[in-house]
């Protein structure tokens, strides 16, 4: 057994993803630096992943620590809920309403934050996507969607 379980377990886990994704992105045509295909990033990604993996392993391998701590099931659950969320009331709501649904929700895991703090970040982050995403970037994207409009 390794002396570090949770570093060599979260190694494993990630040399397993990046496997994952390298299988997934295979069919992509590579290119190269100089006109780069659209597998090129992707796989570039994927590497640095199963980089990380690998020296995570090693770690796990060479020094010592605590067995693995429980998962904590609620944070898991608002943050890949948060995720879902945007994918999902993106186009009826739109971008801005959608951002501060996001995040509000990923606070939420924190036990750290309280709702003001929740709030506060909130806003700050709804602003500096309009800012970024809409003046900065002019990206095309319905600010309301067709559910507030």
């Amino acid at each position: 057994m390794p002396s570090n379980p949770k570093d060599f377990l979260s190694g494993v886990f990630f040399v397993g993803v990046a496997g994952v994704f390298a299988f997934s992105v295979s069919g992509l045509p590579i290119g190269s630096s100089t006109r780069m295909g659209p597998g090129y990033f992707p796989l570039i990604l994927t590497g640095a992943l199963a980089l990380l993996g690998v020296v995570l392993i090693v770690r796990g391998l060479r020094t010592r620590d605590t067995a693995p701590t429980p998962v904590h099931w609620r944070a898991l659950l608002l943050i890949v809920g948060a995720a879902v969320v945007f994918g999902v009331v993106v186009r009826p709501l739109g971008f801005l309403p959608a951002v501060g649904l996001t995040v509000l929700l990923a606070t939420l895991a924190s036990m750290r934050y309280g709702p003001a703090t929740s709030i506060t970040v909130t806003a700050v982050l709804v602003v500096f996507c309009w800012l970024v995403f809409s003046l900065g970037l002019g990206l095309p994207w319905p600010l309301l969607g067709h559910w507030l409009s």
